[in-house]
């Protein structure tokens, strides 16, 4: 059986392709499993009472209950800008709770407001300072598709406006620290407004298989049609 020269090249050059995808869908489907696994124990354990000792792992805490002890920072207070609910634009309201005996704050996510028709002017925020408890659910900040340059940085004044949360960049400007994640508000919560808290969809394992499978089939069927054709030959 002879092989010609350009065929086999592209063979040679196609079929491994084939193969290290079937492989990372494989190796994509594990960490799906992982990250599964992880929100399940995150739903199921004991409400986390946040202090300056708590963990920044966001990974390993995401979905997590937690509660603080603190008050609110309500001169500070950030808007998340463009976020669609309904088809209406409007603002996460996020504001700063700063726990009992420390300078450090947990954004709490208080829900979604909506924009007015003129938006120079900014919802109304108020809330009161005086020590309390807040509860709710560890998340990520809302992300965006793409982020723009200068889409972290916030507004002049307050409340300050921003495309999208950096806990950097926030603790840099509120002048203290906060937790690289937040808080989502309890549902039940006063002080909060509209709260539809989801987890974030995210591909099954199985399809990851699926898709694995199909690229090693067509791997398997370009092999076999190469020894076809040059039996052919």
């Amino acid at each position: 059986m002879k092989f010609e020269k350009i065929p086999t090249l592209v063979v040679l050059c196609i079929l491994p392709a084939l193969i290290a995808l079937g492989f990372w869908q494989l190796d994509r489907a594990e960490q799906k499993r992982a990250l599964l696994d992880r929100q399940k124990q995150s739903l199921a354990a004991p409400a986390l009472q946040l202090t300056t000792a708590t963990p920044e792992d966001k990974e390993a805490q995401r979905y997590r209950q937690a509660a603080a002890n603190g008050h609110y920072d309500s001169e500070h207070q950030i808007l998340i800008d463009n976020r669609i609910v309904e088809g209406k634009a409007g603002y996460f309201v996020l504001t700063p709770f700063i726990l009992d005996g420390s300078g450090k704050a947990i954004l709490v996510n208080r829900g979604w407001i909506p924009a007015s028709p003129d938006r120079k002017v900014l919802p109304d925020t108020a809330i009161r300072s005086e020590q309390t408890q807040v509860s709710g659910r560890i998340n990520f900040f809302p992300s965006v598709g793409i982020k723009l340059a200068g889409a972290d940085q916030p507004t002049a004044g307050w409340p300050a406006v921003v495309q999208v949360a950096d806990s950097a960049v926030l603790s840099a400007r509120l002048g203290y620290p906060v937790f690289s994640f937040m808080l989502e508000l309890d549902k039940q919560a006063p002080e909060g407004y509209r709260r539809e808290w989801r987890e974030a969809a995210v591909m099954p394992p199985e399809q990851h298989v699926a898709y694995a499978l199909q690229w090693f089939g067509l791997a398997a069927a370009l092999a076999l049609l190469f020894v076809w054709y040059s039996r052919l030959k």
